[in-house]
């Protein structure tokens, strides 16, 4: 059956509960960088490792993940909710065995995916723990994340954003005293941080579970957890494959730099987590600019409104270069109080310091990828992202931070230069991409898809 599409909110509206549920994500990620830095530089150095190891992990939820929200925005511009909540359904099944993949690889592999990322002698022993802990809450995020989707989807940004708050802080409430020790409590170190994650997660799902029944209508049944169902995962992975390679490809790429970094030592690994979880504040607002425009252009293209959507994107993007700008700058100013959150290391907080300034060019060729390329996803096109990016990543990011870093002995500011060189030249291709509208063919394609499953009246 057909019924009728949900008039669509500015998008500001969808931007700014995604602005405060990324502020809290981050926020997440910058305290318990600070609480483990509390201890050491070193256990600061162990936490960002393995909490790299464990983002990149997460990335293979995005083979659904990004599939998802695309298919199920189409079939609501286009009027099919039907469709959409029997994609939102067969997305659960397909969440159980990635989750259990990524949880199984994670706690077995902690140690050979460490010596991968060439952590340091002394940082092994508490990555190792640390990351083996964190495999157990990868099941409850693949399951979170992608009912996340659906409900962002469903333009609920809101009630995701409750879910959200209700997560972070009682994982961040719970972190206190599992790393530390309270009362009776033993304190418990970097392990105690994945545990607080856990009973978090566990929360999330039963929440979400909750909303999807009374704000959706969607009832999921024992089979719903595990079965795969081919005809539903079959749009969704047109798109999410794709996307999951273009965010696998970047983030093998920067585990490389990683890498690379760590050769320098536990000092330079030390100061390469901190200056990250700084810009990290930066990085979300143009996040929330891109996932909104995801959203909504999702919706424009189900509707069949591809001039409006093509109008919507340019001018997304020229307010998010404005507000990237004005923000990276202040961070840069702030970059010496900033970074003494962290540490009181001069020598870490002047490198940090410098990196930041150059992160402020860095962060403008960001905007135009996370944009450009969500835009693209949305209207079908999701192939050219992963196809056009795949070499700027090999050889700019990989390959440029260690000829940078290593070759002409630049360290850590031969790799920021390669991350903005790779930022720029990426974004500048998916910018030409979308202004001479070579994505209408893949919207209209997905237009036609979409109106061949609608039944006649």
């Amino acid at each position: 059956m057909t019924t009728a599409a949900a008039p669509r909110p500015h998008i500001f509206t969808l931007a700014w509960p995604l602005l405060i549920e990324l502020f809290l994500a981050v926020l997440a990620g910058v305290v318990g960088t600070a609480m483990a830095a509390r201890l050491s530089d070193t256990y600061g150095a162990a936490f960002a490792i393995a909490n790299n190891i464990s983002v990149t992990l997460f990335l293979l939820f995005r083979i659904v993940g990004s599939g998802i929200g695309v298919v199920i925005t189409q079939n609501l511009g286009g009027g099919r909710r039907d469709m959409a909540n029997k994609v939102a359904l067969a997305m659960l099944g397909a969440s159980t065995w990635l989750g259990v993949f990524t949880a199984l690889l994670a706690f077995a592999g902690a140690g050979w995916l460490l010596e991968i990322m060439r952590a340091p002698a002394e940082v092994l022993p508490l990555a190792t723990p640390f990351l083996q802990a964190l495999a157990a809450a990868m099941l409850l995020d693949a399951w979170n994340a992608a009912m996340a989707s659906v409900m962002r989807a469903h333009l609920r940004t809101r009630d995701t954003l409750l879910v959200l708050v209700a997560m972070h802080l009682s994982h961040l409430v719970l972190a206190w005293p599992l790393m530390y020790g309270w009362g009776p409590v033993p304190a418990m170190g970097l392990p105690g941080f994945a545990l607080a994650l856990l009973i978090s997660r566990v929360l999330g799902l039963v929440l979400h579970l909750m909303l999807w029944r009374r704000h959706l209508g969607i009832h999921p049944v024992a089979s719903d957890w595990w079965k795969l169902r081919r005809a539903e995962l079959a749009a969704v992975l047109h798109i999410g494959v794709p996307a999951a390679a273009e965010n696998i490809a970047w983030r093998l790429a920067f585990m490389a730099s990683m890498a690379v970094a760590g050769t320098l030592g536990a000092q330079a690994l030390a100061t390469l987590a901190y200056v990250h979880q700084v810009g990290s504040v930066v990085v979300m607002f143009s996040l929330a600019t891109a996932f909104a425009v995801e959203i909504m252009v999702g919706h424009m293209i189900g509707a069949g409104e591809l001039r409006e959507a093509h109008g919507l994107v340019r001018g997304a993007l020229a307010r998010g270069l404005v507000i990237s700008a004005v923000i990276s700058g202040s961070v840069a100013l702030a970059g010496p109080w900033l970074l003494g959150c962290f540490t009181q290391d001069p020598v870490i907080i002047e490198n940090g310091s410098a990196l930041l300034w150059i992160a402020v060019l860095l962060e403008l060729g960001r905007t135009f990828n996370l944009v450009v390329i969500n835009a693209l996803r949305a209207a079908g096109d999701a192939r050219y992202p992963v196809a056009a990016g795949a070499a700027s990543m090999a050889i700019v990011l990989a390959g440029g931070s260690w000829l940078l870093g290593i070759y002409f002995g630049l360290g850590l500011v031969g790799l920021w230069i390669a991350y903005a060189t790779d930022e720029w030249i990426r974004g500048l291709t998916m910018w030409r991409r979308w202004s001479v509208h070579a994505w209408v063919p893949h919207a209209r394609a997905a237009r036609r898809r979409l109106r061949a499953k609608t039944p006649p009246l």
